[in-house]
């Protein structure tokens, strides 16, 4: 009977042991996947004023209340909105401890930021992909009015395309795609020509991009 308890007792620490291992290698594994994965903090919309069109935050740590976001976003477009190569191609700037991407067309501004340390050409790939995704979707008219009629469409863009701050897609027709299809099948109140036009569009972009 000694015997039997003492195995028992030997196997039921065994059993433990195992499974702080496992715990504890699966606690390392998130931390490492965390680190290995690019974050992003934010993705901004913002007009020709530096007013807000369409944000979205990933990290209430950096900016945890609504003032912090918009004195945040002040700064950003007070530093960037004269750079007239950022209509042309994507733009790059620190400030503070941030990496800042962005590009405008007409009288929007758009902005991805990420840790000083993060991959600026992974950064710029978010930016881009949004970016064109959102020219797919209104159809190239990519302006504040335009945007504002269709916020919808560009919100389910940006949860498209970043989910937790971790990049999911940055190929734009696909994500035009996924916004389109999503739309049509949830019944959001959006012109049935609009998103027809957008999921035509991005099909398009798809069949091009698969015979280059």
């Amino acid at each position: 009977m000694e015997t039997s308890v003492c195995s028992w007792i030997s196997d039921f620490d065994f059993l433990l042991s195992v499974v702080e291992l496992t715990w504890f290698t699966l606690l390392c594994g998130g931390i490492l996947l965390q680190q290995a994965c690019p974050q992003v903090k934010n993705i901004l919309v913002l007009d020709s004023e530096g007013k807000r069109v369409a944000v979205k935050y990933y990290s209430d740590e950096d900016w945890p209340t609504n003032g912090a976001k918009e004195a945040f976003e002040k700064t950003v477009f007070s530093k960037t909105h004269k750079t007239n190569n950022a209509r042309a191609e994507v733009e790059v700037t620190m400030i503070g401890s941030y990496v800042i991407v962005y590009k405008f067309v007409d009288d929007l501004h758009f902005f991805v930021t990420g840790d000083e340390d993060q991959n600026e050409v992974i950064l710029a790939s978010v930016l881009q992909g949004f970016f064109e995704a959102v020219g797919i979707l209104l159809r190239g008219n990519v302006e504040k009015r335009e945007a504002l009629e269709n916020l919808d469409l560009i919100l389910l863009c940006l949860d498209e395309t970043i989910d937790g701050g971790v990049p999911l897609e940055t190929d734009p027709a696909v994500l035009a795609s996924k916004v389109a299809s999503h739309s049509m099948d949830s019944g959001a109140p959006l012109s049935e020509q609009t998103l027809a036009q957008a999921l035509a569009t991005a099909r398009e972009h798809i069949t091009k991009s698969l015979l280059k």
